[in-house]
């Protein structure tokens, strides 16, 4: 009789624990598993990689405590502190699977020491993201959010009115030239939806070959020199740190636009402030922030008549979640057959 495997699904707000196992039970179909499920608070941790501190540690209590009473040899999580702490704690687990792009709320050097495989869900919110930030542009260009904040809460048609004026209209998308920094699966997608509208859309992305949709441009400063609008979907990395700066917004087109639904430390959000008040850059969309959440007295918030922001949701839809809890669930199938998991880190 095949034994029984058991599994905590240890999700939250967005990717529930019913999600998951769900999404499990339809992968093993017939072999037989029981889940623990347990939802998590929200936030549990920063954006960026694992860190071993106190606030974690009451999130890591709950996962410990899951994982010792169900002996569980898997763990699936969206958000779930995975600390060096947890692995020394449970030693019967040996598979990680993150619901996300990247492992990153789990200790890889500590995983590997405790021979512990871990699995991400990499493209689960490439279309949301494409799709949020053609929102965001289209949000930027037309100014839709703060004509909506002029009607709908301060009741004033006629100031919403102003709008349409010469001076105070927005850009439209068709012959406008725009500038992609990065061509990976989310901005290969939004070239594609902005080539559909009639931009003039250009790409900046080094390790990119073969055919995209656009006018490949070989170096970064000539695209930002061709640009109305930049959108940023580069990877954070060492080197992309910081990569648009006060230099790089010069060399944007007078009255530019800026958008990023990326990384916020991809952008230098003072030089963004400076440009702004210069009008170097006559707007801007922004969903992510070099610290989040954004701190309340951000000079950004000075800037709401032309600046769009939202708090790191352009990964978030139902879809997602869903898919998310697919793909982890496709990652446990294939290690309760023995076979090669298709998303595993190292």
């Amino acid at each position: 009789m095949t034994e029984t495997l058991r599994v905590v699904a240890a999700g939250d707000h967005f990717v529930l624990p019913s999600l998951i196992t769900s999404a499990i039970a339809e992968e093993l179909r017939e072999h037989p598993f029981s889940s623990t499920e347990l939802k998590l608070g929200w936030p549990l941790e920063p954006f960026g990689p694992v860190a071993e501190v106190e606030e974690a540690s009451d999130a890591e209590d709950e996962l410990i405590e899951a994982l010792r009473d169900s002996r569980a040899p898997v763990l699936v999580t969206q958000m779930g502190p995975v600390t060096e702490r947890v692995l020394d704690a449970c030693p019967d687990l040996r598979l990680v699977v993150v619901c996300r792009g990247g492992p990153v709320n789990v200790n890889l050097d500590a995983a590997k020491t405790h021979d512990v495989r871990v699995c991400f869900a990499p493209g689960r919110n490439a279309a949301a993201t494409a799709e949020f930030t053609v929102g965001m542009l289209l949000a930027a260009l037309r100014r839709i959010p703060q004509a909506h904040e002029l009607l709908a809460g301060q009741g004033s048609w006629e100031s919403g009115a102003a709008y349409y004026t010469y001076e105070h209209s927005g850009l439209e998308l068709e012959d406008l030239p725009v500038g992609l920094v990065g061509y990976g699966a989310v901005g290969s997608r939004v070239a594609r939806v902005l080539c559909a509208f009639g931009a003039r859309v250009m790409v900046y992305d080094p390790y990119v070959h073969g055919e995209i949709h656009g006018l490949r441009v070989g170096a970064l400063d000539e695209l930002l020199r061709r640009s109305q609008v930049i959108t940023l979907h580069a990877r954070l990395t060492p080197e992309t740190r910081g990569l648009i700066g006060a230099r790089e917004l010069a060399l944007l087109r007078p009255g530019a636009v800026v958008v990023n639904v990326a990384r916020g430390p991809l952008l230098d959000e003072e030089a963004l402030c400076d440009a702004l008040e210069s009008g170097q850059v006559s707007a801007a969309a922004l969903d992510t922030y070099a610290r989040e959440p954004l701190p309340a007295g951000a000079r950004l918030f000075g800037f709401a008549d032309r600046v769009t922001l939202t708090p790191h949701l352009g990964g978030a839809s139902r879809a997602v979640a869903e898919k998310a809890a697919r793909i982890a669930a496709a990652e446990v199938g294939r290690w309760a057959r023995g076979e090669r998991l298709s998303h595993q880190l190292g």
